[in-house]
């Protein structure tokens, strides 16, 4: 891999200053999406809201000095979720339990197998060109999906076990069907003009939560699992074309403001940092909860890392001094050429968003280009 510069500046993704994709939804996007559950308007109707909710986020990205852009997911309901829905072989189930965040509860609804898995007429794709119309001299569409790994921890729920078993008794089977899905999805996306994806991954913050490790048998270890992620993740992108940027995102779960784990990198490092074969990391920072920078000595060399050390959760603009020391710290790691700044997650991982106004969610990426061009120039 090679890493493009000019003088501090980074001419390709990821950019100095970043963001992780997702965006808040305007009230005029949650009411028509509100209507067309209830039936009242069409699915084209929706669209052509999320049309111009999309081409409206992108001009406010663009004015506020991104040079990746995303549709802010705008087109689905959960970061992840909608993404497994759109694979062939899988349907929208709702369940008795949501995912468990502190102190809250999400939505009741998974990704549930009903048939073999294929990767072929993703609606995602027809989203990627949408967003990519939008690309101009510097600035590149972004992509963002979950992590086959994110997929196979889906299907293992104990809602869904059993359902995934009937269509996989064979395990590796299982693996080698979502590879190659994954596989599909990249290729067809590439060939719609995609060169920037990035794979959100909440498994390893699952990894490093010692409350996580309770539920599972004690003949499980981190490094069972982390080496299993790895490989599935490497599967599923591998031979993928040379000038298609693929980094990966990790964070500890961001709904309405909550999070779901706990624990620093150590435990996974090794393996997460120094064998998944992406060009970057998008790592959450912004809390005691996710441990130091010592971790980060295990990135390899040819990597970059994007340090969130900003909170898409909260409204309260960060200290530019502590945030600058926070940097020089982790380049003690990764050299600082090797390092870009974000917020530690999107603003709106799923549609009900984090509790914070849109004004306060630009004026927080506001904050996070200022640093950025205080460290690196503009």
């Amino acid at each position: 891999m090679t890493v493009a510069y000019e003088t501090g500046r980074r001419t390709e993704t990821p950019f100095r200053f970043d963001n992780v994709g997702s965006f808040l939804r305007p009230d005029t996007l949650k009411d028509a999406r509100k209507s067309f559950a209830a039936g009242t308007i069409s699915r084209e109707n929706l669209q052509s809201v999320e049309d111009e909710a999309i081409k409206d986020l992108i001009s406010k990205q663009k004015e506020v000095g991104l040079k990746a852009i995303t549709d802010g997911e705008f087109r689905r309901s959960w970061w992840h979720l909608d993404f497994m829905w759109g694979l062939q072989g899988v349907e929208k189930e709702d369940v008795d339990k949501g995912y468990q965040f502190k102190d809250e509860e999400t939505r009741a609804e998974t990704a549930r197998l009903s048939g073999r898995i294929s990767g072929e007429n993703h609606p995602f794709i027809e989203h990627f060109k949408f967003v990519k119309q939008f690309e101009e001299e510097g600035v590149v569409a972004r992509q963002t999906i979950p992590a086959p790994a994110q997929f196979l921890t889906e299907l293992e729920r104990p809602e869904n076990k059993a359902a995934t078993e009937a269509i996989y008794p064979d395990r590796n089977e299982l693996l080698e069907d979502i590879a190659a899905a994954y596989q599909t999805f990249i290729r067809e996306l590439y060939e719609a003009g995609c060169r920037n994806l990035q794979i959100d991954d909440c498994t390893w913050g699952l990894l490093v939560d010692e409350n996580f490790w309770k539920s599972l048998s004690d003949n499980v270890s981190v490094e069972d699992l982390s080496r299993k992620h790895v490989t599935l993740n490497n599967k599923a992108i591998e031979n993928h074309p040379a000038d298609l940027t693929i980094t990966t995102h990790v964070c500890r779960g961001n709904y309405h403001s909550t999070w779901a784990s706990s624990g620093a990198y150590d435990k996974v490092a090794e393996v997460l940092f120094g064998e998944e074969n992406v060009k970057a990391y998008y790592l959450e920072f912004d809390t005691e909860r996710a441990g130091g920078f010592e971790s980060l000595a295990k990135v390899s060399d040819d990597k970059l890392v994007v340090l969130g050390l900003f909170s898409s959760k909260f409204p309260e603009l960060e200290d530019k001094e502590e945030i600058r020391t926070r940097i020089e710290e982790a380049s003690k790691y990764v050299p600082l050429e090797r390092l870009c700044v974000s917020p530690q997650c999107g603003f709106a991982s799923t549609e009900e968003g984090n509790i914070l106004t849109e004004e306060q969610q630009w004026d927080k990426l506001r904050l996070v280009r200022e640093v950025a061009e205080e460290v690196w120039g503009k």
